[in-house]
């Protein structure tokens, strides 16, 4: 099948070399020429496990280009995607400019019909807004077909490969034939490709990422209280997560959720519903949570060293949100780094692969109060204490004697409970993490 995929950021690159690698003719369009261009010499702007890999394969046996021309991925094409960004604006709603600018362009070079493809996150009414535009450029017809992703950074590609369902929203049923056949060679294991309508299958997406954050809030809020009463997070986790209606996944505690997804869809919603005269009570108070839990363990920093961090210097191993990718959106780390800078500390950070994007975040801070190491030890040299932000595998199991050899106070403040309280003050080390207070 003909298929071109609008913007190459994270979905839309992953999107268009997993449906290359099944077989299909794949065009990815990005108004970016630089982009483009480094994507034509093999370089990946993004950092995804297994994607380069993916790329090179799909290049090598002509299934996917790369180019800026719109016309003639809409003209050569049957199946078109939108996957470019969708980011919040100061009250939460989706800003579909992005999109739509690319719906307009796909109107205006209609040479037959063709089933066109929301793959961004978007809110509920978007397909309808899409098609409203489509016909406002052409006398052909179109069927716009909300097919939201699921994917987890860091097994983006698996993910797409292996999907747990596939959403497919649209009530055209030529549409909905063209979408199961492309879609087929992913579920043939016997997972479901569900129709349903297209508001629906918008919410879905909303409905499951709110889902998941809720999850993440709740376990962060018994964490806290964890701490207070005395209680172990980790022994409390184990026995609910046994529970099968519960499960075993998002109830580890933190420093709260971040990356392009949770935040910003637990956002929309909320808007959504305020448009609509609906409260959503709980989703709310989800948001209130993880904007806490941000400081949770900057307030035991600060209680350690009696409120004076001033001319401290701290190691921070993990900048990224999550482990197996580079993106820092929402991370907790961005607030934990400007806090210590507020307080008069400097950080010296290590992550194996967030350095660029943190040098574009922090900018005029870098090698002032901010310094980034390539390799995890070095950034120890000379610092007060060790903070964790991000449980990348690496960091599991760590040599703690150098560690504790290197800091100036032998401590560790750990966002992500990576470690066994008790092993560590075997070896000499303070501890403190995230609802374990008892387990010293």
């Amino acid at each position: 099948m003909r298929v071109s995929v609008f913007g190459s950021g994270y979905v839309g690159l992953v999107a268009a070399v997993c449906f290359a690698d099944v077989g299909n003719d794949v065009i990815c369009v990005d108004i970016d020429e630089n982009k483009i261009k480094s994507l034509k010499n093999g370089i990946v702007p993004i950092y995804e496990p297994g994607l380069e890999e993916y790329i090179k394969r799909n290049v090598n046996e002509d299934r996917i280009e790369f180019t800026t021309d719109t016309k003639y991925a809409v003209e050569k094409s049957k199946v078109i995607l939108i996957a470019v960004g969708t980011p919040p604006g100061e009250d939460g709603s989706a800003d579909l400019s992005h999109v739509l600018d690319v719906a307009k362009s796909i109107g205006a070079h209609m040479n037959e019909f063709k089933v066109v493809v929301d793959k961004s996150t978007v809110p509920v009414g978007t397909a309808e807004k899409v098609t409203k535009e489509i016909k406002k450029h052409t006398k052909h017809e179109v069927a716009v077909v909300s097919n939201p992703e699921f994917l987890k950074e860091g097994t983006a590609i698996n993910d797409f490969m292996k999907p747990d369902r596939v959403v497919i929203g649209t009530a055209n049923e030529e549409a909905a034939e063209i979408m199961r056949n492309l879609y087929m060679p992913f579920v043939r294991t016997g997972k479901p490709i569900i129709v349903m309508d297209e508001k629906s299958a918008e919410i879905t997406k909303y409905a499951a990422n709110s889902m998941l954050a809720t999850k993440i809030s709740f376990m962060n809020d018994i964490a806290n209280l964890c701490d207070k009463v005395g209680a172990d997070v980790e022994m409390v986790r184990k026995g609910i997560g046994s529970d099968v209606r519960i499960g075993p996944y998002f109830i580890f505690p933190g420093t709260g959720y971040g990356g392009s997804c949770f935040p910003k869809d637990v956002k929309a919603i909320i808007k959504t519903a305020q448009e609509n005269n609906h409260d959503l009570a709980i989703l709310k108070s989800v948001e209130e949570v993880n904007i806490k839990q941000k400081t949770v363990l900057m307030d035991k920093i600060l209680k350690y060293f009696k409120g004076n961090i001033k001319d401290k210097v701290f190691a921070m191993w993990g900048l990224a949100f999550k482990p197996r990718t580079d993106d820092m959106r929402e991370a907790p780390s961005i607030e934990m780094i400007n806090e210590l800078i507020k307080h008069g500390a400097k950080i010296q950070a290590h992550d194996p692969a967030a350095l660029t994007e943190t040098k574009r975040i922090f900018g005029d801070k870098i090698d002032k109060e901010l310094f980034l190491f390539e390799k995890r030890y070095d950034s120890l040299e000379n610092t007060d204490g060790l903070i964790i932000m991000t449980e990348w595998n690496e960091f599991r199991e760590p040599d703690f004697y150098l560690i504790k050899e290197s800091l100036k106070s032998h401590v560790i403040f750990d966002g992500r409970n990576l470690y066994q309280p008790k092993r560590l003050k075997k070896i000499g080390l303070d501890y403190f993490c995230i609802g374990r207070s008892n387990a010293n």
